[in-house]
């Protein structure tokens, strides 16, 4: 991405898009009662308290009345039908990570992700969410790494067997499945978000748009976790921004206490963020802090920067969600790359003037 001399003035910039994570899945309900809804009706109450505050991206995940992560579409199929009833300007963003909650304490050991045909099944969610987050490239998923014990250690994190669970999980995403899960979500009309670890991950999704295998917006979180993914360094995450296509849209998402500094800093910059008790449960002072709280934190920090906040139309508009390219030099065109170099080209192929 480009940034000029007036890149960092607020009428600028897009209006931010606020991504919340509300559900928590890797929480049990008894660590944080207050916030983290179960029944299904808290869950999609929850969707519209997050909306009214200002976000207008839900990521999604369910749980069953055990507390326990869902792993029944029938599920999500209810939810995002009560959901889109409710608050039908939301963009529902379903996590690709929907199977990786253990069915039980004790089955900690089983915190892995579903198979394959399983996780394509998203493609068939009725009613179709408008997202899907969707990782590239095979990558150790170590979500205690940047947690102290000061955070897990009165939470049910601190089960050993839960603890080793997600210590050790990895996300499974070779370029096969990548690229026929790409198919299946651009066949359905739902527009995948793509979920990036480090600097490798942005040029894999690179190719994927130069080989034709995706044609549509690019819409980029960088994901700063640790634990096999980028850690919460500026480098890393400016890196990343620099580049990212001009064309596409970076949201900076982190854990725990870098979740509120990296957000600050992005928007900042004209990026986008993301809050919720999935990232965080806790402010900076370490007490307890619920998704809508830390929805409402970001708006006043945006509108102190002099940065309008995005509603749901408009978050629309900048993540051109319903919008697919014809071709791959469309593509191109359309995310401000340049093209493919022809058969005998020489040098760096720039863009011809229309």
């Amino acid at each position: 991405m480009q940034f000029l001399d007036d890149s960092l003035l607020p009428q600028n910039q897009d209006k931010l898009v606020i991504t919340v994570a509300p559900y928590g899945p890797e929480w049990a309900p008894e660590d944080f009662p207050e916030d983290i809804p179960v029944t299904m009706e808290e869950q999609v109450q929850k969707a519209v308290d997050c909306y009214n505050a200002g976000a207008t991206v839900l990521h999604l995940h369910c749980r069953e009345l055990d507390g326990h992560g869902s792993k029944r579409l029938s599920m999500f199929n209810e939810m995002i039908d009560k959901i889109r009833t409710r608050a039908p300007d939301m963009i529902i963003q379903v996590g690709g990570s929907i199977s990786f909650a253990p069915e039980t304490e004790e089955d900690g050991a089983e915190a892995k992700w579903l198979s394959d045909e399983v996780r394509h099944m998203l493609a068939e969610l009725t009613p179709a969410p408008e997202q899907v987050t969707i990782a590239v490239n095979t990558t150790q998923m170590n979500i205690m790494d940047l947690m102290s014990e000061a955070e897990y250690g009165e939470t049910s994190l601190a089960n050993p067997a839960l603890y080793q669970a997600y210590r050790e999980m990895v996300v499974p995403a070779g370029p096969q499945w990548v690229e026929e899960h790409l198919r299946r979500l651009t066949g359905a009309g739902i527009q995948p978000h793509f979920q990036l670890t480090c600097m490798p991950d942005m040029e894999t999704v690179e190719r994927l748009v130069r080989r034709g295998h995706y044609k549509g917006p690019l819409n980029l979180t960088w994901v700063g976790i640790g634990g096999g993914f980028d850690g919460p360094n500026p480098a890393n995450f400016m890196e990343f921004i620099r580049r990212a296509p001009d064309g596409s849209t970076v949201t900076l998402e982190s854990v725990m206490g870098n979740v509120l500094p990296i957000n600050t800093i992005a928007i900042a910059l004209g990026m986008h963020t993301r809050c919720g008790i999935e990232d965080t449960i806790y402010d900076p002072h370490g007490n307890k802090m619920g998704s809508v709280a830390q929805i409402e934190q970001l708006v006043r920090i945006s509108r102190e920067l002099g940065r309008d906040i995005a509603n749901g139309q408009e978050a629309r508009e900048i993540y051109k969600v319903g919008t697919q390219y014809n071709s791959t030099e469309e593509t191109l065109a359309r995310l401000g790359m340049a093209p493919n170099r022809e058969r005998g080209q020489i040098a760096v192929p720039i863009r011809e003037m229309a």
